[in-house]
């Protein structure tokens, strides 16, 4: 099939799965079986026509998903990388971009104006920029960027912890269908059923299942809760319930186990868990 379309390339919250110096019991079976490990949440669009794919967030498992994109196109060639913010886990894969690594030639990063301004005056990444291992590009909200003549990619500001940047989801588009990638968030808006209606397929922060989850403030580090997120969408349409797949799920997540009882009761709610290494074509 020619069609364009999106790879999950990691489904985690930053620091992956297993989760360093973790070995309760979520992750200690990730630890023992390498088959389970799960990579920071990433997504690579690749239009197989034009030979050209691009990634969204570079993450601390770059190499890894890199590789995983290679696996499937056949293409070591990325055409650009598109951050959403300056949370450790969506941007400081970008080192591997360097000369102690990759050493790419103006790699062109695409980002909104405080990341923009993050990146460019800040040392280890400032150096990536003043060797011209990549080259920033200014994005603006709401104004699409056309990758190729199939695909454009739309910016839009979502609420979260803006330490150093700005936060974006962004919107995928063809002339065939759209798909929705909003990995952080910090509290989902009764608006959001109406751009999921819109959209193809939505991919929702659901880094967290319930408060119960981890013994820390979760009022220090905002997310949707799963649970609350099910209430809200419940009362949808089985169609635009089945348009709805979670992602970046934190390392304590019992989604991550398909054997939990979470997440056999999402799935026979009509909800989704984004699957690493699955296509979804648009």
């Amino acid at each position: 099939m020619s069609n364009p379309y999106v790879l999950i390339l990691g489904i985690t919250q930053d620091g992956g799965y297993p989760q360093a110096n973790c070995y309760k019991k979520c992750c200690k079976q990730a630890w023992d079986n390498t088959s389970l490990v799960k990579y920071t949440c990433s997504i690579a669009i690749v239009d197989p026509k034009s030979k050209t794919q691009w990634i969204i967030d570079a993450t601390p498992d770059i190499k890894f998903q890199l590789k995983l994109l290679q696996s499937q196109t056949l293409n070591n060639q990325i055409n650009g990388v598109f951050l959403t913010h300056a949370h450790i886990g969506h941007y400081s894969g970008l080192m591997f971009f360097g000369k102690e690594a990759i050493n790419t030639k103006n790699l062109p990063v695409y980002t909104m104006k405080k990341m923009h301004s993050f990146i460019s005056k800040n040392a280890p990444w400032k150096q990536l920029v003043d060797i011209r291992n990549i080259n920033l590009k200014l994005l603006n909200e709401n104004q699409p960027v056309k990758l190729d003549k199939r695909i454009q990619i739309t910016p839009l500001i979502v609420p979260h912890r803006n330490e150093y940047s700005e936060t974006v989801c962004y919107k995928i588009q063809t002339k065939n269908k759209c798909l929705l990638f909003m990995p952080d968030i910090d509290k989902l808006e009764k608006n959001i059923i109406d751009i999921i209606e819109e959209v193809d397929y939505a991919f929702i922060d659901g880094t967290f299942y319930n408060s119960k989850e981890i013994k820390r403030d979760t009022n220090e580090i905002p997310h949707p809760f799963v649970s609350e997120s099910i209430a809200l969408f419940n009362s949808m349409s089985k169609k635009n319930k089945q348009k709805i797949h979670f992602i970046h799920l934190n390392h304590t997540n019992p989604l991550l186990n398909k054997d939990s009882k979470e997440y056999k009761q999402l799935i026979k709610l009509d909800f989704k868990i984004a699957e690493q290494g699955k296509k979804i074509f648009l």
